[in-house]
């Protein structure tokens, strides 16, 4: 659980760098880096887009053999999308990276909001 403010992102990378360091497969460097990309633009959009003031998000990471599975839990229900890309915006890239470095991304509804997930091939 991370406290949602702007912290959260870089607090978030830290946690999974830490946890996959221990992982019984370890990645590649450049596909640890991949994963902590989608951390930061998973985790500063649910930052942004799915908290109040005083929120929190949760993190969870699962890992198999094939792949990094990466959810960020946070609580509110609208549901993410990808956005036509443009010159004239300097934010909504974020999910385009996502899905450009993930095998797979959705979102699924809990009680209390979403959990908006990726998985990253080893």
């Amino acid at each position: 659980m991370f406290p949602a403010s702007p912290q959260a992102p870089a607090q978030a990378r830290a946690y999974v760098r830490d946890l996959l360091a221990h992982d019984e497969t370890p990645l590649s460097d450049e596909r640890l880096d991949e994963v902590l990309l989608v951390v930061s633009e998973l985790v500063t959009n649910a930052y942004r887009y799915g908290t109040e003031p005083d929120d929190s998000l949760l993190v969870a990471v699962l890992t198999t053999s094939d792949r990094v599975r990466v959810e960020v839990h946070d609580p509110r229900r609208q549901r993410p999308r990808l956005r036509n890309e443009s010159g004239e915006r300097s934010r909504g890239r974020g999910l385009h990276i996502v899905d450009a470095i993930a095998a797979r991304w959705d979102v699924d509804d809990r009680p209390c909001g979403k959990a908006v997930w990726a998985e990253v091939d080893r």
